[in-house]
């Protein structure tokens, strides 16, 4: 039988199983984060300038990112210029990006399903409105309603959304409204708890975008960020590496930048309570978008070949590389935009300098410990202050002062556990409920060697 006489075995996915597999895996946190990455990707386009670099000047303050969150109703509206009706007949809602589709300049957007996906996965009744300025002047507005159940009943192809008119939306912009929430949705949006999670992760993984300027609010609060600084001056300075590189036929500018952001712990043997902890370690950004934050472990390097595991006594580093590439396709993040994607050969290639970057970091701390005293001078630590990433000067290395070694008196360490309420109840009969547990267990060691073996 000719091959054009057989018959063909029908091998398209229903609708419910494509839904069901590009949801099943993605956080709530994940799926909200990356409407906010289309926002943030408009805003730039908006401001007519590519994606970041640690060089850019760009300001981003007139720019919002509205979020409303509750247990029956999901929105995030924004004023960043809003999408066309052909950009959306053409492209912005199909499940992935087609070959012949040309990749938005320097954007976070790689497979072309964050939009969809995030819908779909909140909730069952979607309405996608866009304000945009159509021949420079002309304000169009269109709105696609999304009725999930009846859209599955639906398997006719190809796969089609209708549009319709609506009022305008007070500037230029996109907002998508998400209503009858799944059952596990809406029970999550009513935790206070989940809405703290969501706003520190938005103001870490935003940081740089936030830093510009960008406001993202959640239920009317503003976002905060925490500001990514090192210490230079006097006789430290950050290391600053730039280099191109490439993944096929496209270009990927990286950046690395690490030094201290704070003085090491003056313990040989800290604990785990440093201050400011939460942003210590490595940072990973793929054009503007933190994946990897304060990350001390394999993924940045830490405990692998050459490379020890972090330790308490390193904290003080702040590391961030950040990759910038017109096309995202070449970035090395992974869907969820979690963390980066170890097989990536364009990382593996930069974690070689992140090494070398830690290594002389995790020297200091060794020299310090020693000699202590030198370190604190004034001159020294205190001479440096704080500095933006953009402001850091080009430096293969990190500046730190060579400190000599100072012979000490051997030191014992001592390890117990006892229980956190004695614990907390000493540090009060101690005078100060903030004190470490280091500094209680210190403290009381000076109580009882002075009551019981006298002052030396």
């Amino acid at each position: 039988m000719a091959a054009n006489d057989q018959h063909r075995v029908d091998a398209n996915p229903t609708k419910a199983f494509f839904v069901n597999m590009i949801t099943r895996d993605i956080t709530l946190e994940d799926c909200i984060m990356d409407l906010i990455d289309n926002s943030v990707d408009a805003a730039w386009r908006s401001q007519g300038s590519p994606q970041m670099g640690l060089t850019d000047s760009v300001d981003l303050s007139e720019y919002l990112i509205s979020i409303e969150i509750s247990s029956e109703r999901f929105s995030i509206t924004d004023n960043c210029g809003g999408m066309t009706l052909p950009d959306a007949a053409d492209h912005a809602f199909s499940f992935g990006r087609r070959e012949s589709q040309i990749q938005e300049g320097y954007g976070i957007g790689v497979y072309g399903i964050g939009m969809k996906r995030a819908a779909f996965k909140l909730g069952t009744e979607i309405d996608v409105r866009s304000t945009y300025l159509d021949s420079g002047d002309v304000r169009r507005t269109f709105v696609v309603p999304i009725r999930v159940a009846s859209w599955l009943q639906d398997q006719r192809t190809p796969w089609t959304f209708d549009t319709t008119t609506g009022e305008d939306l007070p500037e230029t912009g996109v907002e998508v409204v998400i209503g009858s929430l799944t059952p596990d949705t809406s029970t999550t949006f009513e935790s206070p708890k989940f809405i703290r999670r969501l706003a520190r992760m938005i103001g870490r993984d935003y940081s740089l975008h936030l830093n510009r300027g960008l406001v993202i609010k959640i239920n009317g609060t503003v976002v905060s960020t925490a500001v990514l600084q090192l210490l230079q001056g006097g006789e430290y300075a950050p290391a600053r590496i730039e280099y191109n590189d490439k993944v096929g036929d496209d270009e990927v500018r990286v950046q690395i930048i690490g030094g201290m952001a704070a003085p090491p712990p003056e313990s040989p043997d800290p604990d785990e309570s440093v201050k400011g902890k939460e942003l210590f370690g490595w940072h990973v950004a793929c054009n503007g978008r933190i994946v990897l934050a304060a990350d001390t472990t394999i993924v940045s390097g830490w405990g692998t070949t050459d490379w020890p595991d972090w330790h308490p006594q390193y904290a003080g580093f702040v590391g961030i590389v950040l990759f910038t590439a017109e096309n995202a396709r070449a970035l090395p993040l992974t869907t969820t935009k979690r963390s980066v994607d170890l097989s990536s050969k364009i990382y593996l290639r930069a974690r070689p300098r992140m090494r070398e970057i830690s290594k002389q970091w995790i020297a200091y701390t060794n020299r310090r410990k020693q000699a202590l005293d030198e370190a604190k001078q004034r001159e020294r630590e205190e001479a440096a202050s704080s500095v933006r990433l953009h402001d850091v000067t080009s430096r293969p290395a990190i500046n730190l002062p060579r400190l000599v070694r100072v012979p000490q008196k051997r030191l014992a360490n001592v390890n117990y556990a006892v229980p956190l309420s004695k614990m907390k109840k000493l540090a009060g009969g101690l005078g100060d409920l903030s004190m470490t547990y280091r500094e209680v267990g210190l403290k009381s060691f000076d109580y009882t060697y002075e009551d019981l073996v006298g002052d030396e």
